[in-house]
C-alpha cells in the first residue's frame, strides 16, 4: 500500500533530491500513516543520516485538516530521540504551498540549488514533470531546515 501511495503522489516510490544524495526509495524507509476509520489521511517517510533527520516525503490527503502539520510536528518532536540535531526537507521551486507550509512549521531556508531538478530529470528521473504547480517550470531544489 505504501508503494502505491507514493507512486500516486510522486510518480514513483523512488524520489530525488540533491540534499538526500540523489535517488531514494521512500517505500523502504520508516514513516507514519495518518489514518482515521481505515481511511489514509496522510503519509510521512524519513531517514536519519548522522545528526540530520531528512523528511523524504510528506503527503496530506485532506487539505487544511492539519494532517501534514501533525506529521511534521511528530517527526520534529521525535528527532532528538533518534540522534538528530536538525530536520531537513527539500522541495522544488514551483511548490509554493510546501514552502509556505514548512516555514509556518518553523523551518528556515538553507539553500537553493539552481537547475538541480532539470539535471535530475535528464540524468536520473525522467518522470519529474517539466511544469509544476501554478504552471511554474520545475527547475530548482530548495532546502529547508528545522533545528531541534
Amino acid at each position: 500500500m505504501i508503494e502505491r501511495l507514493l507512486t500516486e503522489a510522486w510518480g514513483s516510490a523512488v524520489v530525488y533530491a540533491v540534499e538526500l544524495g540523489g535517488l531514494v526509495d521512500a517505500s523502504a524507509l520508516p514513516g507514519w500513516l495518518a489514518e482515521q476509520e481505515r481511511a489514509v489521511l496522510g503519509l510521512l517517510t524519513y531517514r536519519v543520516s548522522g545528526s540530520s533527520l531528512d523528511i523524504v516525503t510528506v503527503n496530506a490527503y485532506r487539505d487544511g485538516a492539519g494532517i501534514g502539520t501533525a506529521l511534521v510536528e511528530k517527526i520534529t518532536a521525535l528527532a532528538p530521540a533518534l540522534g538528530a540535531k536538525r530536520v531537513r526537507v527539500a522541495t522544488t521551486n514551483d511548490n509554493t504551498d510546501a514552502l509556505r507550509f514548512y516555514q509556518r512549521c518553523g523551518f528556515r531556508l538553507t539553500a537553493v540549488r539552481p537547475d538541480a531538478m532539470t539535471k535530475a530529470r535528464r540524468r536520473h528521473k525522467p518522470q519529474i514533470p517539466e511544469i509544476g504547480h501554478h504552471g511554474i517550470p520545475i527547475r530548482d531544489e530548495i532546502n529547508l531546515e528545522f533545528s531541534v
